[in-house]
């Protein structure tokens, strides 16, 4: 299996012919794909995995000819649900190079370029944050794992909790699904303040009768069902006020601090312990990258550094080690895709394209009070365009969403709120047009 023959040698160029098509079409163009059963799955591909092995050629007939059609494109244009992706050509590209080399991500010692290439683009991020020169860290898989991560790290960092009393973590009422599974792993009560959004009033009210055993607070930098931001300043204050850890999730939204337009909605994000923004959502980069970031790092390399006879080599010293930030070891260079990108598009482009996507979303925002039979459930703040079809229940949203995916149109899926069946366009992607969104807004009539 190891080594370079004629047969490996014809199917690395049918791989990269397939790579630079896929990543040269017009995404417009690109169909949304048709997810499958198992059964479907089974008659069209057959048995895979033998004793034989059916050669890479035919592997890679099956993967382009059956089971990558089977999978949704997140990059279409017409891609509108949950939180799309759209990678710059250059990131896709840049990813085959990246796997080419089978660089361990987790070490200086190992792996010094790359995760020194990472941490510039780590820097840029923590600038566009207003966090302070030492602030640092690493990029993780996704937002769940950088949340744990950085809860953890506030966790340790707050000691021991007051005698006889179970540590706990204060969220907004729309934040993100993984805080409840991270204080699930980490045994912690979720407190939850009501409404749509944390503000520095609610906070304090429940740091008034709570404080005591509170060792870190989430705010959110865009929620995912509707987009909207926390109000960060008063929220900050509040946590200096109670000397709590401060961690904002801008998994989604996060972006939206490249761009002039809407960043002083971030204000406070300044004053954050802990910070993450993935690079797969709003930044144009593949799957899977999370950045996390410090205000001081030696707070999460103190909760995240693992020790062993075997580590001693890389742990003893000053040298800046991913591992050492987040619950991970092994890792790959998964930051290093993103900074091909922006180091080769640079700052600019990148403010261009996420207000490329804020401007659609307010025209397709006009569109809907245009149309009697939508309307808005609320004001766009980022990217998200959350609305109703008057009059239509949750299954008339769900038989509609199907039909619309069956014919390949666009992909949008129902979602709740307030205890109502809703909409929600999410565009992160800077190839999606008003028109895009008129063609969805017409099925709906």
């Amino acid at each position: 299996m190891h080594h370079f023959s004629p047969e490996v040698d014809r199917f690395a160029a049918e791989v990269f012919a397939f790579a630079l098509r896929r990543a040269s079409e017009d995404l417009g163009h690109i169909e949304l794909g048709h997810p499958l059963s198992p059964a479907e799955l089974d008659a069209a591909a057959g048995a895979t995995v033998t004793q034989a092995g059916l050669g890479a050629r035919e592997a890679l007939r099956l993967f382009t000819d059956v089971l990558e059609p089977a999978c949704l494109s997140t990059d279409s244009q017409h891609y509108l649900a949950f939180v799309p992706a759209a990678p710059t050509e250059v990131s896709i590209l840049a990813d085959l190079a990246v796997s080419a080399c089978s660089i361990y991500g987790g070490s200086w010692q190992e792996g010094s370029g790359a995760v020194w290439a990472e941490n510039q683009a780590l820097r840029w991020l923590a600038d566009l944050a207003g966090l302070p020169p030492e602030a640092g860290g690493c990029f993780v898989a996704g937002g769940t794992i950088g949340n744990l991560s950085a809860l953890v790290a506030a966790r340790a960092s707050a000691g021991a909790p007051p005698s006889g009393r179970r540590r706990a973590l204060v969220v907004g009422g729309a934040s993100h699904s993984s805080l409840a599974t991270a204080a699930e792993v980490m045994d912690v009560d979720l407190l939850v303040a009501p409404g749509d959004r944390l503000t520095g009033a609610g906070l304090e009210r429940v740091l008034a009768e709570e404080g005591e055993r509170v060792f870190a607070v989430v705010a959110t930098a865009g929620t995912t069902n509707l987009g909207l931001i926390d109000e960060l300043r008063s929220v900050a204050e509040v946590c200096q006020r109670f000397a709590v850890w401060l961690h904002v999730d801008g998994a989604y939204g996060g972006a939206a601090l490249a761009a002039p337009s809407v960043r002083r909605r971030f204000d406070g994000i300044e004053q954050a312990d802990s910070f993450i923004v993935d690079p797969h959502k709003w930044l144009f980069a593949p799957f899977d990258s999370c950045a996390l970031l410090y205000r001081d790092p030696e707070r999460g390399r103190s909760a995240h550094s693992q020790h062993a006879s075997y580590l001693d080599v890389l742990t003893e010293g000053a040298d800046w080690n991913p591992s050492d930030f987040a619950i991970h070891l092994t890792r790959r260079a998964r930051g290093l895709p993103f900074w091909f990108s922006l180091a080769a598009h640079g700052t600019a482009a990148y403010s261009e394209a996420v207000e490329t996507c804020l401007r659609t979303v307010a025209e397709g925002a006009e569109l809907v009070r245009g149309a009697d039979h939508l309307e808005l459930v609320c004001e766009p703040e980022l990217s998200v365009l959350a609305f109703r079809r008057v009059g239509w229940s949750a299954a008339a949203y769900r038989t509609w969403s199907d039909e619309l995916l069956r014919r390949g149109t666009a992909f949008v899926v129902p979602s709740a709120h307030a205890s109502e069946p809703i909409l929600r366009c999410c565009v992160v992607n800077p190839r999606t047009t008003a028109d895009d969104l008129q063609v969805v807004f017409d099925s709906l009539a």
